[in-house]
């Protein structure tokens, strides 16, 4: 079901959990799904004391600078940086837009208005506060790309329905701080921007036979996987252009000559990715490090636990992988 298409396909839209945008850690550990009275109320008493960045802010605040123009006032900032009220139209123009969509109650989403605002992130103006319901089912009107959570049924629900999305390491590290002007966004390959089809043979027959069966497929493509759509969406918005750039890195345990296969549907595809790692294995965290991505997406938990000491990163509940941890829960 990958590729469900957007409401607007000249929009990223981009769906994103209180807990991926903001560091709700603290608040989290007082939560009882029970009796959640004590988190709403810490979280009132809260309500003028802007949240902490969380994993996803550095990569949310860098697709929303892609509608800025001219002194800034799309953003909803004036010449003096003073926030000023949108005007009715101003979403419809946006080249990106952030929903927060949140089991988070009511109240509590007032908490989390206020911190954007005092982040300055005043373009994300739409928010969905199920207080405990699932919220995964919004995804569908809202005509997401992306869906960023760190509830862990949520994720599973909303790859399932064909929607992009990973739950997000809240132990991350933060995103460095060097590439202003730059979004850095690093994908695995099998289960993430390809389907699972080569990682079925490695977990079932082993490295030899995926290599063999990589060789001999070579020339043809792999079927997408739940990422492709968003890294399409990326794509569109890199070619009209703008004031900042999109650089992305596919980062595989593939090496030679299963390379050749993933290197082959890219470019079956008409999407080129900046950079390509081909670490036949290795840590990927290293170099994570060094590439600085704003956001990593990998299937493996190993691999992410790897890349969260130094990056922010998403765990992609897709795959082999996942349908054999979900057969032994």
């Amino acid at each position: 079901m990958a590729g469900i298409p957007s409401a607007d396909d000249d929009k990223l839209v981009v769906a994103i959990s209180s807990r991926a945008l903001f560091d709700f850690e603290e608040e989290n550990r007082v939560f009882d799904p029970a009796d959640p009275r004590a988190y709403m109320q810490l979280q009132l008493e809260r309500l003028d004391t802007p949240a902490r960045p969380g994993v996803a802010f550095s990569l949310v605040r860098k697709l929303l600078a892609f509608n800025a123009a001219g002194a800034g006032r799309i953003l909803g900032v004036d010449s003096d940086s003073q926030p000023t009220a949108p005007k009715p139209d101003r979403l419809q123009r946006q080249r990106v837009e952030v929903v927060v969509l949140s089991r988070n109650d009511p109240v509590s989403g007032m908490r989390v208005f206020r911190s954007v605002r005092a982040h300055g992130l005043t373009s994300v103006q739409r928010g969905v506060f199920t207080q405990g319901a699932a919220p995964f089912r919004y995804l569908r009107p809202l005509g997401a790309h992306l869906f960023l959570s760190a509830n862990e049924a949520d994720v599973r629900e909303a790859l399932a329905l064909g929607f992009p999305a990973a739950q997000v390491a809240t132990q991350s590290a933060p995103a460095a701080d060097t590439h202003q002007d730059e979004v850095r966004i690093a994908f695995d390959g099998d289960a993430v921007l390809f389907s699972d089809e080569a990682e079925r043979v490695y977990q079932t027959a082993g490295l030899d036979a995926f290599q063999a069966h990589e060789a001999e497929k070579a020339a043809l493509p792999l079927p997408p996987g739940p990422f492709k759509p968003f890294l399409a969406a990326l794509h569109r918005l890199q070619q009209r252009g703008g004031p900042m750039r999109i650089r992305t890195a596919l980062v595989t345990a593939r090496g030679a000559p299963a390379h050749e296969r993933a290197i082959q549907t890219l470019m079956h595809w008409n999407i080129a990715v900046d950079e390509a790692m081909f670490l036949g294995g290795m840590p990927k965290g290293p170099f994570l490090r060094e590439f600085e991505p704003d956001f990593f997406f990998d299937d493996q938990t190993g691999h992410v636990l790897s890349a969260a000491q130094h990056v922010p990163a998403g765990l992609v509940r897709s795959g082999i992988a996942h349908e054999t941890q979900e057969a032994h829960e």
